[in-house]
């Protein structure tokens, strides 16, 4: 990526970060810190990774996307957004956000929204639902790709694992599973509740192709999916990354895993947010 594609990411995860909180803000309920968590992920997977196709069932190449499930259900505003943004439907929309017979709802429903493979929320289920199409895709010698997205304290529910096993063992090298590894759940630190270091070695002995990031630069990101779409093994992306990344109040602060801003939190947020 050149210079010019770096800064245009950037605007575009400013804006993301903007809509995020006026989402939540609007609707007085969500999850801020997750999905501030996921921007520049998201963004650089639909704006430059991804073969994705905003017409969805309309288009001529709807079979020939790449797949996208977003495990951490919750994030769910971070993905509208960036949706938006690809033009899946008007941006205009995203203030329905979680509001009664809205098409956005609280965990993505593939019912209702152009965009959506599966729904999702339950933690610890959208890895093994990847893999299913992983494997299907397989099956039908279908060359797409499948792209995923956990949270680091999903990955405390068995399921997880045996997902992990699986894609090993069906050799699903088209399958990226990609770790909002924020250090960060709703009720403290990873760490604390459930331990999962040394993550790398266990997803290594999981015999997983491991690659480690920073997850909120942009570059590191795009270089990472990039290499998993060529891998010969299923491929983790653990991205480091900051809960409530880019507001200073909200960063690292597990009370805003799922709290809704009020009048003054979201003009403070905003502020920051455009001033940076």
């Amino acid at each position: 990526m050149n210079k010019d594609e770096i800064k245009q990411i950037q605007e575009l995860c400013r804006q993301n970060r903007c809509n995020i909180i006026k989402m939540i803000h609007c609707a007085k309920s969500g999850h801020p810190g997750g999905g501030l968590s996921a921007v520049e992920i998201l963004t650089v997977l639909y704006q430059k990774v991804m073969k994705n196709f905003p017409q969805w069932t309309k288009s001529t190449q709807h079979n020939e996307r790449d797949r996208f499930v977003l495990s951490k259900g919750h994030a769910s505003a971070a993905l509208y957004s960036v949706l938006a943004q690809r033009g899946y439907f008007p941006e205009e929309e995203l203030m329905s956000f979680r509001k009664l017979h809205s098409r956005l709802q609280g965990h993505p429903c593939c019912r209702t929204l152009p965009g959506i493979e599966v729904s999702t929320g339950s933690l610890g289920q959208g890895l093994s639902m990847a893999c299913g199409i992983a494997m299907a895709l397989k099956l039908d010698k279908n060359p797409a790709h499948v792209f995923t997205l956990l949270g680091d304290g999903e990955l405390q529910e068995g399921n997880c694992w045996e997902a992990l096993m699986t894609a090993s063992h069906r050799n699903l090298n088209n399958l990226t599973a990609i770790i909002d590894r924020n250090n960060l759940q709703i009720d403290g630190t990873t760490d604390k509740i459930k331990n999962l270091n040394p993550l790398d070695k266990k997803l290594e002995a999981f015999n997983w192709n491991v690659i480690k990031i920073d997850g909120h630069n942009i570059e590191e990101i795009y270089e990472a999916l990039e290499k998993s779409k060529k891998s010969d093994k299923p491929t983790a992306i653990i991205a480091n990354t900051v809960k409530g990344k880019g507001i200073s109040f909200m960063e690292n602060e597990c009370g805003w895993h799922g709290k809704a801003p009020c009048d003054e939190d979201c003009q403070r947020a905003l502020e920051e947010v455009k001033n940076k």
